[in-house]
């Protein structure tokens, strides 16, 4: 699985290795502009913390905008954090467990234990016979209709926006990556717990600084918007009009990752804060491209460009999608059930007849 997110993907389209050439002038890391993105992030997220430090003694009118700043450099933390689980930051593999533990506590996620469960999301994305692990939770039409009553319902819940993207990113990193799955081997499993005990750490000594008060206000509300913003980026990434879908026997990762990894097209600023994971597309053929490469590998060759970007104002259409519907392969909303019964019923009735 882990050799499978490092190289990119087994050769399963006969242009793959085409495809493969190209990337492969863009995987080569830069110690230097390495540097110069975590000097740009983390210098900044500590300025913050220490501003924040003073104002909260003055007015938390001015210390809640901070701390959504600060969840906003946390997102370019996390892309980093994620290279570096890639092999793909540094050119040294040490180099990037060293920074990838770091800003795996900063990002209150484990480095190893993430590490394995991303490999099995590069290596099943787009597969419908193997979703559920590493991926936002996705029911075809019929697996919809023939659910319980009682599944529908919790499918619906974690569907809702509220959850999808404030709640559910907050049980992520304070509860659920606290506990690593009986299934992880055991270097993954004891990540977990090396991470929780220095998250402890920082937690004690942040509290001894800012007070309990204080420190609860500023990190949650920067683990909130880290969080939500997080989610919908990886939402939008794998949820977007003309996503690829396939059955195992018919799926194909470079297919996978040129269709069913979005392009998504944000504004500069934006675009700097995600650590250009935008370029989704690129990112899934080559999980061994740096962040830092990922916009000039999308610029320079025309194959990438033909893949059609999602705007951040297109990328809104998303939110209306909750089930893959295979006999029209397309995202639909619930009112796609209607049109999926009717179609369903007409097969009947002409096999009837």
């Amino acid at each position: 699985m882990i050799d499978a997110l490092n190289s990119g993907g087994p050769e399963a389209h006969p242009e793959t290795a085409s495809w493969k050439k190209i990337v492969a002038r863009y995987q080569k890391p830069s110690v230097g502009r390495a540097l110069w993105q975590v000097a740009n992030t983390l210098i900044p997220y500590a300025a913050l913390w220490t501003l924040m430090f003073f104002t909260a003694r003055i007015s938390w009118w001015l210390t809640v905008p901070l701390a959504v700043l600060a969840g906003a450099i946390l997102v370019r933390t996390f892309i980093i954090f994620h290279d570096c689980g890639h092999g793909s930051f540094f050119k040294s593999l040490l180099a990037n467990h060293i920074l990838g533990a770091v800003t795996g506590v900063l990002t209150f996620t484990p480095f190893y234990y993430w590490r394995w469960q991303h490999a099995i999301h590069h290596s099943s994305s787009g597969d419908l016979d193997r979703r559920g692990v590493g991926d936002v939770w996705t029911l075809t039409v019929q697996e919809y209709l023939e659910s319980s009553r009682w599944r529908r319902f919790a499918y619906r819940l974690a569907r809702n926006p509220v959850i999808l993207f404030v709640i559910a990113p907050l049980f992520l990193f304070l509860v659920q990556q606290r506990v690593p799955s009986f299934k992880a081997p055991a270097r993954e499993r004891y990540s977990v717990y090396w991470t929780n005990l220095a998250l402890g750490a920082m937690a004690a000594g942040l509290i001894t600084i800012f007070g309990l008060k204080a420190y609860l206000i500023i990190q949650l509300t920067a683990l909130v918007t880290a969080g939500a913003v997080g989610v919908w980026l990886f939402y939008v990434q794998h949820q977007f009009e003309g996503v690829y879908w396939e059955r195992s026997e018919e799926w194909d990762y470079a297919e996978a990752a040129l269709k069913g990894s979005s392009f998504y097209k944000l504004p500069k600023v934006l675009q700097w804060f995600s650590g250009n994971i935008g370029f989704h597309h690129i990112h899934h053929l080559s999980p061994r491209i740096p962040n830092y490469n990922l916009e000039k590998c999308h610029e320079s060759e025309p194959l990438f460009q033909t893949v059609k970007p999602v705007t951040l104002f297109t990328s809104f259409k998303s939110l209306t999608f909750r089930l893959w519907d295979e006999r029209r392969r397309k995202l639909v909303g619930y009112r796609g059930l209607k049109h999926y019964l009717r179609a369903a019923r007409r097969q009947t009735g002409q096999a009837c007849g």
